[in-house]
């Protein structure tokens, strides 16, 4: 079955409701872990818990509007809508972020005794085995089924683990020293270390719905095949690359002797295609048939309507 159907895609959506289960249970085990402690860092842990329920949310609605075959309202399918997931988890992390320093600056104003630090260091860490390995999942499936919104989910599960991890190291090494000040300064620390995880997203998705051309990597693959095919007498021009999600989308002129039949053009062309999508995956390919020896041929549409 193709990764772009809408069929293979629907059945993505299984990791999502993964991602809501993993982020139900892990903030009932945080908030029960702060209630014990009274820790602001576990406080702010439970808090990116909340907003890794959202964001699976998100997940799930984007990933079954992205499942959604071609309609005449959108007839290139509706792929695109993963990027919108990612955009919104890269902006629910910054908002964790923010929740974490505001709540790190109030407890280094007025500080507070921690309390039980075992039984809440040990539910803690239960929650963050959980994320870790829910985030293993999903960022191995949305490189394998190429989904920008899977794969998003699980980084944010992972800033949720590294923010564990910190605010765990922290409260150790409270209960070793006494110094309940360094509570709130890791938790400032975890704040901003997970904000580079939201910029990375957030460029990702500025990147896809902008029409970026695909990866350097690709287009040296497409730039191989061409070369194949120019040794047969013909050429290329005009290559444009686009990706939406899964979905690559590529256009390219092909230029063939002029004294060719058309059923021989036409057959070059469709053996062209064939490659790239042996090469590459399920893309959608749009070739131009052009004779090689019309200089107009070589004069692209953007030069013509100038």
């Amino acid at each position: 079955m193709s990764s772009n159907s809408p069929t293979h895609r629907s059945a993505l959506t299984r990791f999502a409701w993964l991602s809501i289960a993993a982020a139900l249970a892990t903030i009932a085990l945080k908030s029960i872990a702060y209630l014990l402690t009274g820790s602001v860092g576990l406080l702010s842990d439970a808090v990116e818990s909340l907003v890794n329920l959202v964001g699976a949310l998100v997940a799930l609605a984007m990933l079954t509007i992205a499942a959604r075959p071609p309609d005449d309202d959108h007839t290139f399918g509706h792929s695109k809508a993963e990027y919108f997931a990612s955009a919104i988890e890269g902006i629910l992390i910054f908002s964790a972020a923010a929740a974490i320093a505001y709540a790190a600056i109030v407890r280094l104003i007025n500080p507070q005794p921690l309390e039980q630090m075992g039984v809440g260091l040990l539910v803690s860490t239960i929650a963050s085995v959980i994320n870790l390995v829910v985030a293993r999942i999903l960022i191995k499936a949305g490189k394998q089924h190429e989904s920008i919104t899977l794969e998003a989910d699980g980084k944010h599960l992972m800033t949720d683990v590294w923010t564990s991890a910190g605010v765990i190291g922290g409260l150790i090494l409270v209960t070793l020293t006494g110094w309940t000040v360094l509570d709130p300064i890791v938790a400032l620390l975890v704040a901003a270390n997970i904000i580079w995880t939201a910029i990375d997203l957030l460029k990702r998705s500025v990147n896809g719905l902008m029409d970026a051309a695909l990866p350097e990597s690709e287009q040296q693959i497409i730039e191989a095949i061409m070369k194949q095919y120019r040794e047969k007498d013909v050429d290329f021009h005009a290559l444009r690359t686009r990706q939406a999600a899964s979905r690559r989308f590529i256009s390219v002129h092909l230029l063939v002797p002029g004294h060719w039949t058309v059923h021989d053009a036409h057959h070059i062309a469709e053996d062209f295609e064939s490659d790239i999508r042996s090469a590459l995956g399920d893309a959608i390919i749009h070739t131009h048939l052009e004779p090689i020896d019309d200089e107009i041929s070589m004069t692209d549409v953007n030069e013509r309507s100038t």
